[in-house]
């Protein structure tokens, strides 16, 4: 198989090409060659996506799937997908559950109503960014369009830090506040997973419109927190609170507590989506104890969390130390 990866060098596009690559795939890379490291083997593109004749490097080649993780105006995904159409068999977007319009239901499926977008915009937000995206792919590839919606992506080379922030607080050891309920159920996906799911359903040419993330309770949050103490083998113990006083504080859910959306929040929808058309495409997601181990040794390896290939930088995810430190001083812990 023949592979072009757009980007290629970030998160959920380095765990396409690496996956690629083990399966002996030929695999070229487009991108503006200011980010990453690209595995020996694979074909380096440069080109900027925005610029005018910015695509003049992918004027030849023919290949069987593109995988594109592209997150800004939905135009440079429109232009792209023109210029490839006749040479290309599927092109597999990477999209987000953020699309979904206001006010989500939890066990939202695909059928749900997207916020409005154009495909030709220059700008936008996060959400019509990747709305846009979609219609874009969709209107020039028709069946031929994978859209994966993905949820929450943990895994090696997270360049967000959520699951990396867990790990390196747990590995400070001593009391860490653990928002509970320990049986919180969660909801998402290994990069390598979701990877490995779109270069199948690309190859296959079996085109839809995906919620890729794990079903619902695939773990839950005193499961992820155990590996992660399991992971760094520290003297951590972990004091369960419950939400409410937690919440009374000011701390948010997601940002302050990475990947903690307790019951009842406004967004906890975003851990409860309907995911039966990805599993029943082949969606298989490896235990939470896998991905975290295998996080924390590519953290060791990489000393801190990467920045974001074209992103801006951005306010670091986490709880200051003194402010959890005031919360486990006021705070009453319960049973796991």
């Amino acid at each position: 198989m023949r592979l072009l990866v757009l980007g290629g060098t970030g998160f959920v596009g380095g765990a396409a090409v690496a996956e690629a690559v083990r399966r002996g795939w030929t695999v070229t890379t487009f991108n503006r060659g200011l980010h990453g490291v690209t595995p020996e083997g694979v074909h380096r593109l440069r080109g900027d996506r925005t610029a005018p004749d910015g695509l003049t490097a992918l004027a030849d080649g023919e290949w069987d799937l593109v995988v594109d993780t592209w997150d800004g105006a939905p135009r440079a995904v429109r232009d792209v997908a023109r210029a490839l159409v006749g040479r290309v068999g599927s092109y597999v977007y990477v999209s987000s559950g953020s699309v979904y319009a206001p006010p989500v239901a939890p066990g939202v499926g695909e059928e749900a109503p997207v916020v409005d977008a154009e495909p030709d915009a220059d700008d936008g937000d996060y959400a019509t960014n990747k709305a846009g995206g979609e219609r874009a792919v969709r209107e020039v590839f028709g069946e031929r369009a994978v859209i994966a919606r993905a949820g929450l992506i943990l895994g090696p080379g997270e360049d967000i830090g959520r699951l990396p922030w867990w790990l390196e607080r747990v590995s400070r050891g001593g009391e860490v506040l653990a928002p509970g309920p320990a049986d919180l159920p969660l909801q998402y996906v290994d990069v390598r997973d979701l990877a490995g799911w779109m270069l199948d359903r690309g190859a296959e040419r079996s085109g839809g419109t995906f919620n890729v993330v794990s079903r619902t309770g695939h773990a839950t949050m005193g499961e992820l927190l155990d590996s992660c103490v399991a992971a760094t083998g520290a003297d951590a113990r972990l004091r369960w609170t419950e939400p409410g006083p937690i919440l009374a504080a000011g701390v948010v859910p997601w940002n302050d507590l990475p990947i903690w959306i307790p019951a009842g929040h406004e967004y906890r929808w975003l851990q409860e989506r309907g995911v039966e058309r990805a599993y029943a495409a082949g969606l298989a997601c490896r235990p939470v104890a896998d991905t975290v181990a295998d996080t924390w040794a590519w953290l060791r390896e990489v000393g801190t969390v990467p920045p974001r290939a074209g992103r801006p930088q951005r306010a670091p995810v986490g709880l200051d130390p003194d402010r959890e430190a005031t919360l486990l001083s006021t705070t009453e812990a319960v049973g796991a």
